[in-house]
């Protein structure tokens, strides 16, 4: 058993040490925040802000009013079962799965509806903040390039 103690050994003697947070240098202290931010900033855009084409209000608005019509639709629909399932004489089980499935409908249908009525006004601050960016580096580029 002393070849696998030895064996061990050398694993844990070939594998690099972490650095401790104390080991650290102060150049690589400062260098972790910004790494950091880079990567998140670029992976939180959705789409470049260095595009210059110009897109339609249907390109930019075109996923929240989908979400809308279909949540509206899901629940009108859910609306129609839930009128029918308390409306209509029927079987014992057909009433009890109609009971279920227009509630589902209507908490669905409300909730696509919802969360297409919040995107929009997400898209709008996000256009502001692209036409302020644009804005600023305009203005960069004009007082750098003097």
């Amino acid at each position: 058993m002393p070849g696998a103690q030895s064996r061990g050994a050398m694993t844990m003697e070939a594998l690099p040490k972490a650095p401790e947070v104390d080991e650290k240098s102060p150049e690589s202290k400062d260098l972790l925040p910004s790494q950091t931010a880079s990567s998140l900033c670029i992976s939180s855009r959705s789409e470049s802000v260095w595009t210059a084409t110009p897109r339609s209000k249907w390109e930019i608005y075109r996923k929240p009013i989908i979400i809308m019509s279909v949540g509206g639709a899901i629940l009108l629909f859910g609306v129609v079962i839930t009128c029918l399932a308390y409306t209509l004489k029927l079987g014992v089980n057909s009433l009890k799965v109609l009971k279920m499935i227009g509630p589902a409908f209507l908490s669905l249908g409300l909730m696509m509806l919802v969360c297409g009525l919040v995107w929009v006004p997400i898209i709008k601050k996000k256009q502001k903040q692209k036409q302020k960016s644009v804005f600023f580096q305009t203005l960069k580029s004009f007082f750098l390039n003097r």
